[in-house]
C-alpha cells in the first residue's frame, strides 16, 4: 500500500472513530487529523471537506464507461441499470463494515443531507452525460440518472441501517425494482 493510502486510510479510521465517539457535527477536521497523527493540511490534501470522508467513492468514471458500453437498444434506464450492475461486479468488493458504519453516520446525521445531495448529484451528471454520449435527449439522461440515484440511494440507506451482511443485496435490490422487477 502506498503511502498516500495508508494516509487516507488512518484519516478515515480516525474520522469513524471520533463520528462514533462525539458525532458528526461535533468532530472537526482538525481532530481528525490530529487523533491520526497528521496536521489538518494534510487531511485536505486528502479530503477535500469532512463529510467527504464518508462520502468520496470512485466509481463515477467506471459508472459512466460502464453505461457507454452498452448496447444502443437499451433505454436510458436499462443502459444506466446494466452500467452500475457491470461496474458492481467489476470491482473488488468494499470492507461491508466500513461502508456501513460510514452510512450509518450519513443515515443518521441530518446536517448531512445536502452533501448526500451533492454527491449524488456528481454522480447523476456522470450517468446523465455517459447517456447524453449515447444520443440519448439530455431531459431523458437526467431522469434515468436521477431514478439510478434515488433508487442506490434509498436502498444503501436502508441496508446501512439493517443488519444483512451483504452490500452487494442492497444494490441488486434498487436495480431490481427500476428495473420494474418487483418480485
Amino acid at each position: 500500500m502506498r503511502k498516500a493510502d495508508r494516509t487516507r486510510a488512518a484519516l478515515v479510521s480516525a474520522a469513524l472513530e471520533l463520528f462514533e465517539e462525539r458525532g458528526y457535527d461535533f468532530t472537526s477536521a482538525a481532530a481528525i487529523a490530529e487523533r491520526a497523527g497528521f496536521s489538518e493540511m494534510t487531511f485536505f490534501r486528502h479530503f477535500p471537506s469532512k463529510d467527504s470522508v464518508l462520502l468520496d467513492d470512485p466509481y463515477d468514471p467506471l459508472i459512466a464507461h460502464a453505461i457507454a458500453l452498452q448496447p444502443a437498444q437499451l433505454s436510458p434506464i436499462a443502459a444506466a441499470i446494466a452500467g452500475v450492475a457491470d461496474t458492481w461486479k467489476s470491482i473488488p468488493p468494499p470492507l461491508s463494515g466500513e461502508v456501513r458504519e460510514r452510512l450509518r453516520i450519513v443515515s443518521r446525521t441530518a446536517s448531512l443531507r445536502g452533501a448526500i445531495a451533492r454527491n449524488n448529484a456528481a454522480t447523476e451528471e456522470a450517468i446523465a452525460g455517459a447517456l447524453a454520449k449515447r444520443q440519448v435527449a439530455r431531459t431523458d439522461a437526467r431522469i434515468a440518472a436521477a431514478a439510478t440515484m434515488g433508487a442506490l440511494t434509498a436502498a444503501l440507506l436502508d441496508w446501512a441501517d439493517g443488519d444483512d451482511p451483504d452490500l452487494g443485496k442492497a444494490i441488486e435490490s434498487a436495480l431490481r425494482v427500476l428495473h420494474g422487477d418487483l418480485r
